[in-house]
């Protein structure tokens, strides 16, 4: 007599079922195989020294529409008074290591950044936006080190007509 416990045990023993379960059996064991390989590799980098991707990154931290009361202007009215202008910014670099380790002392920290632009837009009594973009990327480069930096600023009471008017530039670090 079987019982339903009988047939279940021998739809398990079927050579086609046998197949599978160690085929997926197997499957398990190399997924757990990749997944320890993945954890020993990934404690071994954190032992040793830190990893810097460089060169192929499409990594970007940005700010947009940061804004900022700073004299600027060629007109002499205008250096006697502080213009609204806004900043967006894109710096490429990788950001692979900040990604692991969730420190922000590994990133480019766009907080930082946004303090700085500002700090150097009002120090810096410029007639020209291009100025102000030059001085910007350059310091952008020199004290958070990406890549490449893109510094886009909209001076937006220029011209009357007109949403806004700009400058946008792009630097590269100089190796």
């Amino acid at each position: 007599m079987t019982t339903p416990e009988t047939t279940q045990q021998t739809k398990l023993e079927t050579p086609h079922n046998t197949t599978q379960a160690t085929t997926q059996k197997t499957m398990h064991e190399s997924l757990y195989s990749a997944a320890d390989a993945l954890h020993a590799i990934a404690n071994e980098k954190s032992n040793s020294q830190p990893i810097k991707l460089t060169g192929n990154s499409t990594d970007m931290v940005f700010v947009k529409g940061l804004k900022v009361d700073a004299v600027i202007g060629v007109y002499e009215w205008e250096q006697q008074i502080t213009q609204p202008l806004i900043f967006d910014i894109e710096m490429v670099g990788c950001q692979y290591q900040a990604s692991q380790t969730d420190n922000i002392q590994d990133a480019i920290n766009y907080k930082s950044v946004s303090e700085r632009v500002a700090e150097v837009s009002i120090a810096n009594k410029v007639a020209l936006l291009e100025r102000l973009a030059q001085l910007v990327a350059e310091m952008i480069l020199a004290e958070f080190a990406p890549e490449k930096v893109t510094v886009t600023i909209h001076k937006p009471t220029a011209i009357k007509q007109a949403d806004s008017v700009g400058v946008k530039i792009t630097r590269f670090q100089q190796n």
